[in-house]
């Protein structure tokens, strides 16, 4: 094992909550190396339904304690990243055959009650005959009720996580798998392979396996440890089609089945419709949406929308692999969203992360610090609560006002590329466009709204490799682009290559 490369912490996973823990512990002085198999978000960070909420479902299965906890996390994420997540209304048209209404009533004065509330209007009823979101419905529903939640960038919350964790110090390495973890008597050691090929051994005093799906297989494959959890996946599949209603409300469906579908509206001209619950058995890189699954979220949307979609309709879909924590539930919808936290020997520790949802990964990282940081001699206390997240650093986190003073600051750059800068990059758009004094500045438009300076920052800011990277993860421009996009900026790559060294060479 290294002599050298001598790490307070090794997180395997760059997910949402490996990214969380990275950024928590590299901010309290600790330091930190994290790696993943793939790029940062591959797989179910990057494949959610995009939103920061409490889970108004999880009430009828009585998780109160998970749902008043997600939804302080809702209050707390809006303020530290006002860029990528930010305030949506939710409308629930009425069906009488599946819920009564005074139910739907109270589960909603309890969600708006559960958590204090300082950025979101609380519930109320609607008369669907009279309100805008009412026009794209069938005649079917002439009640429903409103209430708020939050939307989200999902890969970028991660990749903004990442970007601190790397301001504080850590050091992160994509595309990056962990070999072989081996106990040495006093450290974890372990070899590092890149998807280039070369090896990096590093010593880490404690490892956290925060690797979702996968975080069994590290387990087996990499040490001696049997956890007492077990992960449960369960395939979560969504569709976009063209824009379906042009308001700016969400739509949650209650479904026959006892589940919710979400249509939200996405990236200005899209619906985006999900999502499934279906047990999943076979390789989490490799899930893909079911043709059954798709004529499902079409039939949902056509019970509740005048206009009626078929498969022919969806213009994208994507799959993920939620590594939810085994409660033993009879059927995949009601599977608990909350997460386990399993410590192994104490002197070394070994922390695995079982389960969890996008709204609590911040608490998650929080209460994984609180048990490692001791074991560390670190003193440090939490401290994400209140710092903002890389380009959230705007005063009064009033994003309509930031985005108000960029026409000021940069007149020349386009209204559309301006709020899309806005909106991905917050504050950084300063770092971003450091270069840029008139559009000319931008460099080469490579792709419709896509210049060389914003892939150049993509590459040595956030880590982005491929076009894929690019298109659906860092940005989702690739929905508004022509087919054989992702091939053009693939060899635009390949004939720019970034001059930086190995990641894993010292």
């Amino acid at each position: 094992c290294s002599v050298s490369n001598l790490y307070d912490i090794l997180v395997v996973g760059a997910g949402i909550n490996g990214a969380g823990i990275a950024r928590d512990a590299a901010g309290r002085g600790l330091s930190v190396a994290i790696c993943d198999q793939d790029d940062l978000a591959a797989h179910t960070s990057s494949s959610s339904t995009k939103l920061i909420h409490g889970g108004l479902r999880y009430l009828e299965h009585f998780e109160l304690r998970l749902v008043r906890k997600a939804l302080q996390e809702r209050e707390v994420l809006i303020a530290l990243a006002p860029h990528i997540i930010w305030p949506l209304r939710f409308v629930i048209p009425h069906a009488p055959h599946l819920r009564p209404a005074w139910l739907i009533r109270l589960g909603l004065l309890l969600y708006d009650n559960l958590a204090r509330r300082h950025h979101l209007p609380g519930s109320r009823a609607v008369d669907l005959r009279k309100h805008a979101a009412g026009r794209p419905l069938t005649s079917d529903y002439t009640k429903g009720f409103i209430y708020s939640d939050a939307r989200v960038d999902d890969a970028r919350l991660v990749a903004l996580n990442l970007i601190d964790a790397a301001q504080h110090g850590a050091r992160v390495l994509t595309r990056t798998r962990c070999e072989t973890l081996a106990h040495d008597g006093a450290n974890w050691c372990t070899t590092l392979r890149s998807a280039a090929g070369s090896t990096l051994n590093l010593r880490a005093r404690a490892v956290v396996n925060a690797a979702g799906p996968w975080v069994a297989d590290i387990l087996a494959s990499a040490t001696s440890l049997r956890a007492s959890n077990h992960v449960r996946l369960v395939k979560g599949s969504h569709i976009v089609v063209r824009r379906l209603f042009d308001h700016a409300y969400a739509y949650i469906f209650q479904a026959p089945d006892q589940r919710v579908i979400f249509a939200i509206p996405y990236e200005r001209e899209f619906t985006l419709i999900g999502t499934t619950d279906v047990e999943y058995r076979g390789d989490p890189a490799q899930v893909r949406i079911s043709d059954e699954e798709i004529q499902y979220l079409c039939g949902m949307a056509n019970g509740y929308f005048r206009q009626q979609l078929s498969p022919a309709d969806v213009v994208w879909s994507y799959a993920g692999v939620r590594p939810l924590l085994d409660d033993q539930s009879s059927d995949a919808s009601s599977v608990t969203r909350d997460y386990h936290l399993e410590l192994e020997d104490r002197a070394t520790p070994f922390l695995s992360v079982f389960g969890g949802k996008l709204t609590t990964y911040r608490r998650l990282a929080e209460e994984a610090l609180a048990l490692l940081a001791p074991l560390l001699a670190n003193e440090s206390g939490p401290w994400t609560r209140t710092r903002p997240l890389p380009g959230g650093d705007m005063p009064g986190a009033d994003f309509a006002k930031f985005l108000r003073s960029l026409r000021n600051r940069y007149p020349w750059l386009p209204t559309e590329l301006r709020r899309r800068y806005a909106r991905a990059y917050g504050t950084r758009i300063a770092l971003l466009l450091a270069r840029a004094k008139t559009f000319d500045d931008l460099g080469e438009e490579v792709l419709a709204g896509l210049h060389a300076i914003e892939i150049d920052y993509l590459r040595t800011e956030e880590w982005a490799r491929t076009a894929f990277d690019i298109l659906w993860r860092r940005s989702k421009l690739g929905l508004h682009l022509p087919p054989g996009s992702e091939a053009t900026l693939d060899t635009w790559l390949q004939l720019h290559p970034l001059t930086a060294p190995d990641d894993l060479v010292d």
